[in-house]
């Protein structure tokens, strides 16, 4: 199969050091690169990237092209292309540090599940996983687990729900309540220690056991008119005690 002379004459040109030769086979050859970029689109990188990886593969089949081969030149281009843009996913477009032998092997495990399924009707198992790509079982585990690092999610970047502007970070967690009940319990402490052993335990019979003041008075063996007399006490020592604790807290 010949070679389109117009073509055969710039590569000449371009080897013999004419760069506007170079550029007129990138021009002439882009919109084969931006077909081939679009085939991954979506994938989440800029489309203009994916055609700016594309013309680099673009410009090394220009480099590496044998005129005298009887392969047209698309022929050779287009895998060289798709091969760079490949590349540039594996590579570049991963969200976190992933080796790159796991990188390959999650892209070959990728197209073996997709064969897999539609040939057998089901999602292949890990056993026969491994037998098709040559891996280890683990290894297979192992890259099937990264392939979750492919891409990541600002918890800024709004969802997209029914029109309003809820972002991951509005509906992921709340706050922990736990929190409060632990420096409350500390504050609590505080109090009870600075009261003495019969106001510490009407205090406990009182707001832990939920006694009346009559049955606190009746197991303490003192009057309910004293038990609230030593509970308003103690409840105004406690307020004292916390007062100055959370003042000494404040710089």
């Amino acid at each position: 199969m010949t070679q389109d002379v117009d073509f055969v004459a710039l590569i000449e040109e371009y080897r013999a050091g004419n760069e506007q030769a170079r550029d007129a086979l990138v021009e002439r050859y882009m919109p084969l690169v931006r077909s081939l970029a679009a085939r991954y689109s979506g994938r989440g990188e800029p489309q203009e990237d994916l055609v700016q990886v594309g013309s680099i593969g673009l410009l090394l089949s220009i480099e590496r092209f044998d005129t005298e081969r009887q392969v047209q030149f698309t022929t050779y281009a287009v895998p060289t292309i798709v091969g760079e843009i490949q590349r540039h996913f594996r590579d570049r477009a991963w969200a976190l540090h992933v080796p790159r032998r796991m990188k390959e092997l999650s892209v070959r495990l990728t197209r073996a599940v997709q064969t897999q399924t539609a040939e057998l009707g089901r999602a292949p198992t890990i056993a026969e996983l491994a037998e098709l790509t040559g891996a280890e079982e683990d290894e297979v585990v192992e890259a099937l687990q990264t392939s979750e690092a492919y891409s990541t999610r600002s918890l800024s970047q709004p969802l997209g729900r029914g029109g309003d502007d809820d972002t991951m970070q509005d509906v992921l967690g709340s706050q922990d309540e736990g929190f409060h009940d632990v420096e409350n319990s500390v504050l609590v402490e505080a109090g009870l220690a600075a009261l003495d052993e019969r106001e510490r335990r009407i205090v406990e019979l009182r707001f832990f056991e939920g006694l009346t003041q009559s049955e606190i008075a009746a197991r303490i063996g003192i009057s309910q008119m004293h038990v609230s007399r030593l509970l308003r006490r103690a409840l105004h020592t406690m307020r004292g005690r916390l007062e100055d604790s959370i003042g000494d807290e404040v710089p």
